[in-house]
């Protein structure tokens, strides 16, 4: 949720912010309305409890005789005090719920306009160029005995899919090299749950305009997750957490699932869009002032798995109407997909300052003082949809794949993937 202060001291930023996202900004007046109205029910609930507190004083001392007077008059009072504190209470509920539906304030220099509004930051590697037409990542897949789309759509259906043999120690590798720049890095693992609840799904922002693509289970009231994210940022909240030492910072792996309900006919072929992949998701806990420095670190770090894995690739300042509500600036990687002939996001990386932890009720102590609410950032480290550029880009004439460096010591010392005979 956005800051209501914000809301009440600069309604002209919120409203250029829902602006660039190509939303109705009538949504903000509405908010402002709510808000006051939660105020003012408050406040009257508060002046009729102290009235409450002021008559039990009375009845306590009042003589014998003007005792029963007094007393139905407390219990006139008493039910005028729990109609105002349902009163507050369901005002809360209405703010909270048109407030919540603003999406994070944007931050200052993300570009306006929707998803090809996007500004392209850098481009790192060269394109390359092959002596021979190159094979997609599905043919390569199935030439090594890596990927089985067929038997995948057998079991569960279209947009599933085995890693097997070379498939399998590919992703594990690439997961356990991600893991290890993690730590290098100062992240704490976690295996994270992959079922949370409502509480924590709303909390994070994702049950909004794309809760269709996420898997629910109403039998327990829980959803699936398609990024650890949602449990990362569950992981404190409800808590005052330690920032002294600087970002808090974690890793999750888990694997992911998404419904991809708005993709119908998009990407059918291979594993760039299914419903279920493994991820290593970067979380870090910081203060607010923090936050862009840490989205800048995020990025180093994602851009230097991209170096160790041989890609090429550009980074992109994402425009607003393609943010999530939650994210007040994201900056995608795309790797170069040679028979696409164009950039493919592998991995994003977004600061969602304040918006998620105000949600989740987490906060911090700066300089031992009263607490405020800390920023939260996300961001992909690794993901199966990198086979598909690590099989394209390191492909060779006779179907083989040249393994990254990076990746040998995780395979035994392999430096080529051969075809199956």
């Amino acid at each position: 949720m956005i800051d209501p202060t914000l809301l009440r001291t600069e309604p002209d930023t919120v409203r250029a912010s829902v602006i660039a996202r190509g939303d109705d900004p009538s949504i903000v007046d509405a908010a402002i309305a709510a808000d006051q109205g939660r105020r003012d029910a408050i406040s009257a609930f508060e002046k009729l409890r102290a009235e409450q507190n002021a008559h039990g004083k009375l009845v306590a001392v009042a003589p014998k005789e003007e005792k029963a007077t007094l007393v139905a008059a407390a219990q006139d009072l008493s039910d005028r005090v729990k109609a105002a504190e349902r009163s507050a209470s369901e005002a809360g509920e209405e703010f909270t719920r048109i407030a919540g539906s603003i999406g994070n304030i944007t931050i200052s220099g993300v570009p306006a306009g929707g998803e090809d509004n996007f500004v392209t930051l850098r481009e790192v590697g060269a394109i390359p160029t092959f002596e021979f037409k190159p094979r997609d990542h599905l043919e390569l897949g199935e030439m090594l005995g890596a990927i089985d789309t067929v038997r995948g759509t057998k079991v569960s259906g279209s947009r599933f899919y085995f890693l097997s043999g070379i498939g399998a120690r590919l992703e594990i590798a690439l997961m356990s090299l991600a893991l290890d720049r993690s730590l290098a890095a100062g992240f704490t693992p976690l295996i994270t749950p992959t079922l949370v609840s409502p509480a924590i799904m709303q909390g994070t922002g994702f049950l909004g305009a794309h809760s269709d693509e996420i898997y629910y289970l109403p039998a327990d009231d829980l959803y699936l997750t398609g990024t650890s994210e949602v449990a990362l940022a569950g992981f404190h909240a409800d808590e005052i957490i330690d920032l002294e030492a600087g970002p808090k910072r974690y890793a999750g792996w888990s694997t992911c699932y998404r419904r991809e309900a708005g993709s119908y006919g998009k990407d059918t072929r291979g594993i760039l869009r299914v419903h279920q992949f493994n991820k290593l998701e970067m979380f870090s806990y910081c203060a607010p002032s923090e936050a862009e420095a840490e989205h800048a670190r995020l990025v180093a770090w994602q851009e230097e798995m991209m170096g160790l894995l041989g890609l090429s690739y550009r980074v992109i300042d994402v425009a607003a109407g393609d943010l999530g509500s939650s994210a007040a600036r994201k900056f995608d990687i795309e790797a170069w997909i040679p028979t696409q002939g164009t950039y493919r996001e592998l991995t994003s990386t977004s600061n969602c300052t304040t918006y998620q932890a105000r949600r989740l009720n987490i906060r911090y102590r700066p300089d031992g003082g009263s607490t405020e609410t800390v920023a939260t950032l996300n961001g992909t480290l690794a993901t199966t949809r990198w086979l598909v550029a690590i099989l394209e880009m390191h492909q060779n004439a006779d179907g083989s794949v040249t393994v990254p460096e990076a990746l040998r010591p995780y395979l035994g010392g392999l430096a080529v993937a051969e075809p199956l005979p």
